[in-house]
């Protein structure tokens, strides 16, 4: 009917050109689908007498849109102006955002033996066997139903996503997850997926997104995983180069639990995903040719010099060995330095503590010389499938044994998090609906069981229990009851614990001397305070509320002032090296932020 309609309206157009470096990639080409899709109106985008609906993420990347190339974007129908307005501006906006990945720079070498050069993807040297990779697949039996395999497949690269916001590459799993979803509407069974795939994966050989076409096999791995097939992968108990063509996205976080020294891929580019996963994993790699490469020998593989030394001689393993051991006192002098106190000038001591998403995260905040956590993410635990008590317990004590400060917040899902075993009826207005402590109106069993296992884990420590979402006194003295009557049920002593709230609703800054009656410490979470100040979603693909507004300053000054209970900061503007001089003079004494911030975070301190 809507494509009836939208005959009678005269269509709209204009051109857009691509700027980026990178081309028009799966990340931004995800981000500006799903605009798309915010309209009802018609829109495709025609590229070389090829025309495309620019709602199906697969369609519009097969254009295979590289920098200097020019589109026309139709809009046709209801709203189609603003539609085309909106989706000019976001794609500007994508393209000056994009951040293009730079050639490394090569050091100097002179190595006696057979030399292989390659393109540096992250910087580092290791001396160890080549190992090949090998890959079994076993089906087993599965009474999964292809569209179920499907949606637990979305659901996870959701949870994926909302679980790693903090990290640089989580648009990665946002991105797959459109890609995914675009290729699932128009297949209803798994072969016809997979058809799919093949077809418009091809589309992109020989172009530059040729590295994309990883992140179709790495969709249709994930939904053949639900599909009862395991892929087994065995890796040496010792360090190990891994050689290989290519390797999935997925597989980087597997191949970080083994005992890998450097990896080098055949099949990649510098911009693809798993390319951009290497990076963020520290493992130096390189892009080579690995055909001359023979298993189970020694190499050196330099990615400072961007080469692998095949037949190394002594004099070549003395040279590797001395810098591999000025890359580890190097590393060494930071880790040193990352577990000094951050003191300003006027000799204030400022806790820097870290923002953890699980046990891996939490490990490297201590690597990191973290004095905390003020915050412990929850939600690491609740993904495809739900926790038993048990293994709550269990890594809530694995974590609390880390530190002696350590705030956790209860679960927070809802409005952007979703978890494929919660049912929240959809809402207009999702970041407005059923999230974070409303969870305990809705899913009071679910909040029992997780307050149970951390009650265990904390044993006789004193943990601090933090709530999200709160918006009033009463809100708070019902649910610090609830957690009561758990303790109580399960005749467990609480009394060394904290209770507290995150501020990130706005009503809490006109109610707070009611607060200071009530809770042990405040959290400050920016990220959504500053969402619900300027009523802008923060994962809108458009709009963008100033993180350093004088508006958010404002409104921790008013927090500051008025608060008689500790207070922290958990959101991202802890770690902003521009706000960080203006948080420390309005009073804050205690920072939280990624593990990877806080020897930056540190630093900036000592200056202030």
């Amino acid at each position: 009917m809507s494509l009836f309609k939208n005959l009678f309206f005269k269509p709209l157009s204009t051109q857009l050109t691509v700027t980026s470096n990178n081309g028009f990639h799966l990340r931004p080409v995800a981000q500006f689908s799903a605009l798309a899709k915010s309209f009802s109106c018609h829109i495709t985008a025609t590229f070389k007498d090829k025309t495309v609906d620019t709602k199906s993420v697969s369609t519009l990347l097969s254009l295979s849109l590289e920098q200097g190339d020019t589109f026309t974007l139709v809009t046709k129908g209801k709203k189609a102006e603003i539609a085309l307005e909106k989706l000019q501006i976001l794609f500007e906006t994508l393209m000056h955002h994009d951040k293009e990945i730079h050639q490394i720079e090569k050091t100097a070498y002179s190595y006696e033996g057979s030399v292989l050069q390659g393109e540096i993807i992250s910087e580092g040297i290791a001396i160890a066997s080549s190992y090949k990779y090998n890959v079994q697949e076993i089906q087993h039996k599965s009474n999964m139903h292809f569209k179920e395999a499907l949606q637990k497949s979305i659901d996870e690269l959701e949870v994926l996503h909302a679980t790693q916001k903090d990290n640089d590459h989580a648009d990665i799993y946002l991105a797959q997850k459109e890609l995914l979803s675009s290729l699932g509407e128009k297949s209803h069974t798994f072969a016809e997926l997979e058809q799919s795939v093949e077809e418009e994966s091809n589309k992109l050989l020989g172009t530059k997104l040729d590295s994309k076409r990883s992140d179709y096999q790495d969709i249709l791995q994930r939904i053949k995983k639900h599909l009862g097939l395991e892929i087994k992968v065995t890796f040496p108990d010792t360090p190990f180069i891994l050689l290989c063509n290519d390797l999935l996205p997925s597989e980087i976080d597997q191949l970080q639990q083994t005992k890998v020294a450097g990896v080098v891929l055949k099949e990649t580019s510098m911009n693809s995903h798993t390319a951009i996963l290497l990076r963020a994993s520290g493992i130096c790699s390189l892009i080579a040719d690995t055909q001359d490469l023979v298993e189970n020998e020694t190499v050196i593989l330099d990615t400072h010099a961007g080469v692998i030394v095949q037949d190394p001689t002594s004099h070549d393993l003395q040279k590797a060995r001395e810098q591999l051991k000025k890359d580890h006192v190097q590393r060494s002098h930071s880790a040193t330095k990352r577990f000094e106190p951050a003191v300003t000038q006027t000799g204030r001591h400022i806790k820097v503590f870290a923002n953890a998403a699980d046990i891996s995260t939490a490990r490297a905040a201590k690597e990191e010389g973290a004095e905390g956590i003020g915050l412990l993410r929850s939600e690491f635990l609740f993904k495809d499938v739900k926790p038993s008590l048990e293994t709550q317990q269990k890594a809530y004590k694995e974590i609390f044994e880390l530190f002696d400060d350590i705030t956790v917040r209860t679960l927070d899902v809802g409005g952007d998090k979703a978890l494929p075993y919660i049912q929240i009826p959809a809402e207009n207005n999702p970041f407005l609906g059923v999230r974070g402590v409303r969870l305990f109106y809705t899913h009071p069993e679910l909040l029992e069981e997780q307050l149970h296992a951390i009650f265990l884990a904390a044993e006789n420590k004193r943990v601090k229990i933090m709530f999200p979402m709160i918006s009033s006194v009463e809100e708070f003295i019902q649910t610090k009851s609830f957690a009561q009557s758990v303790a109580k049920k399960y005749q467990l002593d609480i009394s060394h614990l904290h209770f507290g709230i995150m501020i990130e609703v706005p009503s809490v800054l006109f109610l707070l001397e009611a607060f200071n009656d009530v809770v042990d410490f405040y959290s400050i979470g920016t990220n959504d305070l500053t969402q619900y100040l300027f009523a802008i979603e923060r994962t809108h693909p458009l709009l963008k509320a100033d993180a350093l507004s004088p508006a958010v300053f404002s409104a921790i000054e008013i927090i500051l002032n008025k608060a008689t209970k500790p207070v922290s900061i958990c959101g991202e503007l802890a770690a902003n090296k521009n706000a960080i001089p203006k948080l420390l003079n309005l009073g804050i004494e205690t920072l939280s932020v990624s593990p990877k911030s806080i020897a930056q975070t540190k630093e900036e301190i000592r200056y202030v």
